[in-house]
């Protein structure tokens, strides 16, 4: 499977990956992740798309799901992998490409993607929804996050940008953003979710003044 150009970002992450412990911001799970795994069914076949070093897939297998944790980047499936036979806990781990996921149609009752998918332009950003819309039983679940449109002023206001495609950007200096990030309003995101019914949609930075992410859930249509 091949890597389409603009889906580079797993690059930095697979470096930041090699040196991330549990200490790391990014080995906690986030609270709304936590609130919708407790409504799941026991036993829920979930897929975590770009993992990391497993906060989230090693949180749901806690919870008695089956679990598989996915990641282009080989150092994110490692820890992953490391930390969840540390814990004695089951998670099925994948090296691949969001773009092209190695999955039976209809395999899992729920998909992650936190902090993911805007890695690349929008045909990445399309044919990865198209994935998980393929991937996805009629009925189950799907949360991710998605960068606003009101955090590229931000970023601007940080470094030398251009824009490369339609919503696309990349930055200069230190950090992932000198490789493409798709940003987009609600109307877009929206346009995007084909296939999908709309459960709930917000915006709110994340931990840092201005890092606004759109917080999606939606449910896979029959």
């Amino acid at each position: 499977m091949t890597m389409m150009t603009t889906d580079t970002a797993h690059l930095y992450w697979n470096a930041e990956w090699q040196k991330a412990d549990g200490t790391s911001p990014w080995a906690r799970a986030e609270p709304w992740v936590a609130e919708h795994a407790a409504t799941l069914k026991p036993g829920s076949d979930i897929l975590d798309l770009g993992c990391g070093i497993g906060r989230h897939a090693l949180a749901y297998a806690r919870g008695r799901h089956r679990v598989t944790a996915l990641d282009a980047s080989e150092a994110a499936v490692a820890a992953t992998a490391s930390a969840a036979f540390a814990q004695g806990l089951s998670v099925d781990t994948v090296q691949a490409p969001m773009t092209d996921l190695p999955f039976a149609s209809a395999s899992f009752d729920h998909v992650l993607a936190w902090n993911v998918i805007y890695h690349g332009d929008e045909t990445i950003v399309r044919r990865t929804l198209a994935e998980i819309a393929r991937i996805i039983r009629p009925g189950g679940t799907f949360m991710a996050t998605m960068l606003s449109a009101r955090r590229l002023p931000v970023e601007q206001a940080r470094a030398p940008g251009r824009e490369i495609s339609r919503n696309t950007w990349v930055f200069e200096g230190p950090g992932d953003k000198v490789h493409p990030h798709y940003f987009c309003t609600a109307a877009e995101l929206t346009g995007l979710l084909w296939g999908f019914e709309l459960l709930t949609l917000y915006d709110r930075p994340h931990e840092k003044p201005g890092s606004w992410h759109w917080h999606l859930l939606a449910e896979r249509l029959g």
